[in-house]
């Protein structure tokens, strides 16, 4: 059995650990000597979600899926440390839940176009299914045709040959007459 089916899961690892690394980077530097507004604008531009591609954005515009606003957190960190963890853990859940419903309007879109190939090869099958038993039938008629015609020349032909017998037949009979 394959350990990740999950079809980006090795892109995802890469995102998801980059990520953690600048906020153990950013844990790391703000429990040194930085001041509490450093660790302020820190939590804020780590807790949102704006630092995300813009191919993302572009995507989305090309797909012509509903546009998504990222909402800023702006709220500045509490002194809890385990709120940390938290944030970081809903970020995660809310990107997993985009990814998956994205995941699941492809899967809808490629089971769509699926099913309307599908039902253009049914048809184009039947058409064709239509169309051989037409020329099926149109062969048996002219089969039928040609056997009638063929049975209409046999029946005149021996009413010529019954003729061509009874005109020989005269004329042998009026020949050995006259030599009697």
């Amino acid at each position: 059995m394959k350990q990740h089916s999950f079809p980006f899961y090795n892109e995802l690892k890469v995102i998801f650990a980059a990520r953690m690394q600048r906020i153990l980077w950013l844990e790391a530097e703000a429990g040194g000597s930085a001041s509490s507004s450093s660790k302020k604008k820190a939590a804020l531009q780590f807790s949102s979600d704006e630092e995300d591609d813009p191919k993302e954005d572009s995507e989305d515009e090309r797909s012509g899926g509903p546009k998504k606003k990222r909402k800023v957190k702006g709220n500045p960190p509490s002194g809890n440390i385990n709120s940390q963890p938290m944030n970081i853990i809903n970020g995660m859940r809310e990107i997993m839940e985009d990814f998956m419903n994205k995941q699941i309007q492809m899967e809808m879109r490629w089971l769509k176009a699926y099913e309307e190939r599908e039902e253009e090869r049914r048809v184009r099958e039947m058409e064709w299914r239509q169309t051989m038993e037409a020329l099926e039938n149109e062969r048996l008629m002219m089969d039928k045709r040609w056997r009638e015609r063929e049975e209409q020349w046999k029946i005149r032909e021996e009413a010529r040959a019954e003729k061509r017998d009874a005109l020989i037949t005269a004329l042998l009979n009026k020949l050995t007459r006259e030599d009697m």
